[in-house]
């Protein structure tokens, strides 16, 4: 025998709101269907937010109606009359654009330093430098900020190991990120994986200055800035827009490659931004069989170039696996032990002494 209308309507009578009435007496039920044993039918709160405290009196007229003689299956929906609550939306944090003028050179609030670390050529390793630095001036002791301005070629989010995006609060001020002790930011974190950055010159500087001015950096002894290779509008910018502390070449020992760096160090000295320093890197090979030494790309360019300029040699740096194989697993070896990260370490060690970071 199938269960009526009439006594499904009776069971539901006895399912009581808090105010004594009933579902039925507050006509709260929708589309009651009766196909076979199978009942359906909807109970239409008045607002979504009375509609979410219903969930225990939808689970009670269910029960019922599946308890009445002749019914197999009661199925029941909640929903609200009207449209659903909306929730605002996350705040719409647009990077690049045409930059907002300046009066003059500006530094972060907090910010005690800012190092831009620049290279005439791509390929001599800017990056992995830039990255294994901020991490041993962090273990230094030193508060650490690392800019990834490599706006067309950003690496900086493969070689820290961070692939989120930061947050902003209210759609202007940007949340930077964390790692290795290091405080993070990066247009890579703001685009897809693999997706190109084709944007002219405004667009960039407008990108640059808003990841120096948006981002809450905190409390930074140091800011280092990792640059795109070259002389182009983002080290013109950083230069004219920021009051920079000084800047350090990466330059491998071979002629090519010193070319290139001596137009780096023209173009810091034509916009006034004293050279602390250049960087041999990739100066030797050293066999891990054998221990043999090989000067693949020659060596001492780098040191004969800051002997002749009168500007401090940081650092030599050799060509080394676990290097590489540390950057694309996200972690620098300079987090780490051995003698790489020696060889960091006492190029942050000379950069504290020396009053620049």
């Amino acid at each position: 025998m199938s269960v009526t209308k009439a006594e499904i309507e009776a069971a539901l009578g006895r399912v009581a709101l808090p105010d004594g009435r009933s579902l039925i007496e507050h006509d709260l039920i929708r589309a009651l269907s009766i196909d076979g044993g199978e009942v359906r039918f909807v109970i239409e709160a008045s607002t979504p937010e009375v509609a979410r405290q219903m969930g225990p009196l939808r689970d009670a007229a269910e029960k019922l109606v599946s308890e009445l003689p002749g019914v197999t299956r009661a199925s029941v929906a909640l929903t609200a009359h009207g449209p659903a609550e909306k929730k605002p939306a996350p705040p719409s944090l647009k990077i690049g654009g045409h930059p907002k003028p300046q009066e003059g050179p500006t530094r972060p609030a907090g910010v005690q330093r800012i190092l831009a670390i620049g290279s005439g050529k791509g390929g001599v390793g800017k990056s992995t430098v830039s990255s294994n630095l901020a991490v041993a001036l962090a273990k230094a002791g030193r508060r650490v900020g690392l800019l990834d301005a490599d706006i067309y070629g950003p690496s900086q989010p493969r070689m820290m190991g961070v692939s989120k995006r930061p947050a902003s609060p209210d759609g202007k001020t940007i949340i930077p990120l964390q790692a290795h002790g290091v405080t993070l930011m990066s247009i890579g974190f703001m685009l897809e994986e693999g997706k190109a950055v084709v944007w002219r010159g405004p667009m960039l500087m407008g990108a640059l200055q808003q990841m120096l001015g948006q981002v809450q950096w905190g409390e930074l002894d140091v800011l280092l800035v990792d640059l795109p290779p070259g002389t182009g509008d983002v080290q013109l910018t950083l230069c004219t827009k920021s009051e920079l502390t000084g800047a350090i070449v990466v330059s491998t020992p071979q002629d090519v490659a010193l070319i290139d760096a001596r137009k780096a160090l023209d173009m810091f000295a034509t916009l006034k931004t004293p050279v602390l320093g250049l960087i041999e890197n990739m100066s030797m090979f050293v066999c891990p069989d054998c221990g043999s030494e090989h000067q693949i790309f020659g060596q001492g360019g780098v040191a004969a170039e800051a002997e002749t300029l009168g500007v401090p040699l940081l650092g030599v740096l050799p060509i080394d696996l676990e290097t590489r194989l540390a950057g694309d697993g996200g972690t620098p070896v300079a987090a780490g032990d051995g003698p790489m990260a020696e060889a960091y370490a006492r190029i942050a060690e000379g950069l504290i002494r020396g009053g620049m970071a």
